[in-house]
C-alpha cells in the first residue's frame, strides 16, 4: 500500500521543494528569476536538505542535470524562470530526449490571469517544448503541484526515460494548499513498456553463439535498463 504523508498547510512554492524531497532529490541546478523566486526562497529555507547549484546560464542547468542523471541513474532536476529562462533550457531538454535521459524541468511563469496577454517575459514554453518532452503540464492552482511533480518523475523515469517539464504560474506559487504527497505508480493511457522484437533478439543470440571471437558494443541503454548482469 502506498504510504501517504501527513497533511499540512504550505504555499505552492514550498510544495515544490517538499515534493522534490519526497522524490529523493538532494541536488538541483538552476538560475533564478522573478517568476520562480518564491521557489528559490524555499530552497534557502531547506538548504540543509536540498542543494541548489547556481549555473551561469539555464542551458548549463539542463546539461548539468543530465550529467547528474546519467552518473547516478536518477532523474536530474533543472530550474529556470519564465521567458528567456525557460527557452534557454530547450537545447538541454532536446538533448535529454535524444539520449533517453530522465530530466525534470521546472519553470516559473507569469500569473495565471496574465497568460496569453504578452506579459513581461511570458512565452509559450508548453508549445515550444512539446516536440522534445515526454510530458508537460502548466500548473495554475497550487493544489496541482504535488500531483504534477509525482507524475513528472514517474513519466521521466519509466519506459524509455526522457525529459518532462512543469510550468508553474507565480500565483500558484504564492497560494496555499493542504500538502499531502503520494508517489505516482500508474498513469492512465500511458504505457511505459518498450516493445521487444523477439526475432531480432534470437538473431543476435545466434550471431553471438556462432562467433569465434564475439564482441558486444552496447550503449547507455544497458545502464538505463539495469541490464548489466544480463549483458
Amino acid at each position: 500500500m502506498q504510504k501517504e504523508n501527513k497533511i499540512k498547510k504550505v504555499t505552492g512554492a514550498e510544495a515544490v521543494v517538499l515534493s522534490l524531497l519526497e522524490e529523493g532529490v538532494s541536488k538541483v541546478f538552476g538560475y533564478p528569476g522573478g517568476a520562480i523566486m518564491p521557489v528559490y526562497d524555499e530552497f534557502y529555507k531547506y538548504r540543509d536538505q536540498i542543494k541548489h547549484i547556481l549555473v551561469r546560464h539555464e542551458q548549463g542547468a539542463a546539461h548539468a542535470a543530465q550529467g547528474e542523471a546519467r552518473v547516478n541513474n536518477i532523474a536530474g532536476v533543472a530550474i529556470a524562470t519564465s521567458g528567456p529562462g525557460a527557452t534557454n533550457l530547450i537545447t538541454g531538454i532536446a538533448d535529454a530526449q535524444i539520449d533517453s535521459t530522465p530530466l525534470v524541468c521546472i519553470t516559473g511563469q507569469v500569473a495565471s490571469h496574465l497568460l496569453g496577454t504578452d506579459a513581461f517575459q511570458e512565452t509559450d514554453v508548453m508549445g515550444i517544448s512539446s516536440p522534445v518532452v515526454k510530458w508537460s503540464f502548466q500548473v495554475t492552482r497550487a493544489e496541482e503541484i504535488p500531483w504534477a511533480i509525482a507524475k513528472a518523475f514517474y513519466i521521466a523515469n519509466s519506459g524509455r526515460p526522457g525529459p518532462v517539464l512543469i510550468d508553474i504560474t507565480k500565483d500558484a506559487q504564492f497560494a496555499e494548499l493542504d500538502f499531502n504527497y503520494k508517489k505516482c505508480e500508474f498513469v492512465r493511457s500511458y504505457n511505459p513498456k518498450v516493445e521487444i522484437n523477439l526475432d531480432q533478439v534470437k538473431e543476435a543470440a545466434q550471431a553471438i553463439n556462432g562467433a569465434k571471437k564475439p564482441m558486444m558494443i552496447v550503449g547507455h541503454g544497458v545502464l538505463l535498463g539495469d541490464a548489466q548482469k544480463e549483458v
